[in-house]
């Protein structure tokens, strides 16, 4: 299960005698499924011309009733002003989208899913969340908490979680 990389640093670390051996371990296993989830995700996103980035967009757009200004949708995708306008303009290439002036302030923009975006975000969407709850199919609820809890305790201990207070 672990990526090339993460044997080769595992067995210097063996070879050193490091103490955490285990947590390595553990650690590459965890950033190996991570890439193999997000490798998988990006192969089924790419026959529909999708990356994650876009896709986030379209089920963003969807769930909020098919319209956002672009500014709500960087903020909510987590990405900058800069990066949502790159995504917006790939996604209206492929007519997925359409940018339209707001009917109350000509100035504003709003983002608005054509009938093909909301299609494809409708159904993508659905396939997306089986697949995901297909991954866990192995564990049962109890397990899958269990494994919630794990994960969270681990966050807790990252420099990203120090900084954001969770």
């Amino acid at each position: 299960m672990l990526e090339a990389k993460h044997t080769a640093l595992i067995q210097e670390a063996g070879r050193r005698g490091d103490p955490h051996l285990a947590q390595l371990r553990l650690c590459f296993q965890l950033l190996s499924l991570s890439n193999a989830i997000d490798r998988d995700c990006a192969s089924r996103l790419a026959p529909h011309g999708l990356s994650e980035g876009r896709f986030v967009v379209l089920f963003l757009l969807h769930g909020a009733g098919g319209t956002l200004p672009p500014h709500a949708l960087a903020e909510r995708a987590g990405v900058t002003r800069a990066t949502i306008s790159g995504l917006l303009d790939g996604l209206q290439r492929d007519g997925l989208l359409q940018r339209r002036n707001d009917a109350e302030d000509g100035r504003r923009l709003q983002i608005v899913l054509t009938a093909r975006g909301k299609r494809l975000a409708a159904d993508l969407f659905d396939q997306h969340t089986q697949w995901i709850g297909g991954l866990f199919n192995g564990l049962d609820s109890r397990q899958q908490m269990q494994l919630s809890l794990l994960l969270e305790k681990v966050w807790r201990h990252t420099d990203a979680a120090q900084e954001t207070g969770t």
